[in-house]
């Protein structure tokens, strides 16, 4: 299983951007997908998750501001953020837990594949 993230950037608070993260695989609709990110010099932390029968999940802190959805007919995870704050800014990492059941997981030791990462900037 390989992934494939983009669409990170520079953006002004209060802006917009929509993160995709493309899978390889043909088993893709069977897992969950999750995206987490790392703030410099933090733990890499959390950020929302969808199984495959496309519940989601958010942290506290993106909750009403961030969309994680998936289209399996293209293998893709999306991430739409929306009213950004600087606080967001962090490399953002999309991941696969390929583990076929409906349990939630949100550690990163749960996930069995990462994506490079796409940096997100926001400036206030």
């Amino acid at each position: 299983v390989q992934l494939q993230a983009s669409g990170g950037g520079l953006v002004q608070a209060g802006g917009s951007l929509r993160l995709s993260c493309a899978v390889s695989g043909r088993a893709f609709s069977n897992y969950a997908m999750a995206w987490f990110r790392q703030a410099p010099g933090k733990e890499r932390e959390f950020v929302a998750v969808i199984m495959r029968n496309f519940y989601t999940r958010y942290a506290d802190s993106v909750k009403g501001r961030f969309t994680i959805s998936r289209d399996n007919a293209k293998n893709t995870v999306y991430l739409q953020m929306d009213n950004l704050k600087p606080v967001d800014t962090a490399v953002y990492y999309c991941a696969v837990d390929t583990k076929i059941d409906l349990v939630l997981r949100t550690s990163t030791f749960n996930y069995d594949y990462w994506g490079q990462g796409t940096q997100v900037t926001v400036s206030s």
